[in-house]
């Protein structure tokens, strides 16, 4: 009896599929979102401590090296006494130093401003009439510039144009007895002019302003 040769595959028989048999089984994981979730842990906390901690204290540090003023606030020593920030207003309304821009929040960098007066808003005049007869007997002829009668964006604005400062002499000339060149002279030397020359306005600082005045007045007028 002969051995019947193998039967060879036909065209309707199916094809096998070596690749079940041929590739080596992945183990199969258990927990795989436990993986994931020790992955995402472990980057949230990285990115508290390098960014919540280490980079602002490196920046922190920085600072503190280059630009100590800066960094602690812009903080303005006058005799051993902290008496502000040249960042901030403040309410300088005695009728011998010069006046900062009005402020809507009072000068309290704790509260929001409002929304600023348009120039049809009559609200403004109101401002411009009642800073007007604060000047006192200057107001015959003034020329009040608008900045003195308006607002900034954050109602802390610590800076005068130069023409909103030099306006302002002859009131305190009159209440101090300080020969209006004289003021003329401190203004000029206070102001700052526009970086490099061109970028920004000329502005002068107010409270650096009337601390340089303080040198200058009589007894009488000073704070100390």
């Amino acid at each position: 009896m002969t051995a019947r040769p193998p039967r060879l595959p036909g065209p309707l028989d199916p094809i096998p599929d070596e690749s079940a048999t041929d590739r080596p089984t992945a183990p199969a994981t258990r927990h795989p979102i436990l993986g994931h979730l020790r992955a995402s842990l472990v980057l949230v906390v990285l990115a508290i401590l390098v960014l919540g901690l280490g980079y602002p204290a490196v920046i922190t540090a920085f600072a503190q090296e280059v630009t100590p003023l800066t960094a602690n606030g812009s903080l303005i020593d006058y005799n051993g006494t902290v008496v502000g920030s040249s960042l901030i207003a403040q309410n300088l309304s005695a009728p011998w130093l010069f006046w900062e821009r009005p402020s809507p929040v009072d000068y309290n960098s704790f509260n929001g401003s409002p929304t600023l007066l348009g120039y049809s808003d009559p609200a403004l005049y109101n401002e411009t009439e009642a800073y007007m007869q604060e000047y006192g007997p200057f107001a015959v002829n003034a020329s009040v510039p608008e900045i003195l009668v308006t607002v900034s964006g954050s109602g802390l604005d610590p800076d005068l144009t130069p023409e909103a400062a030099l306006v302002q002499i002859p009131r305190i000339a009159n209440v101090t007895g300080l020969s209006m060149v004289e003021l003329q002279a401190l203004v000029n030397a206070n102001i700052v002019p526009p970086l490099l020359g061109f970028i920004g306005p000329s502005y002068v600082n107010v409270l650096h302003l009337d601390l340089a005045l303080e040198k200058i007045l009589p007894a009488k007028f000073r704070s100390s």
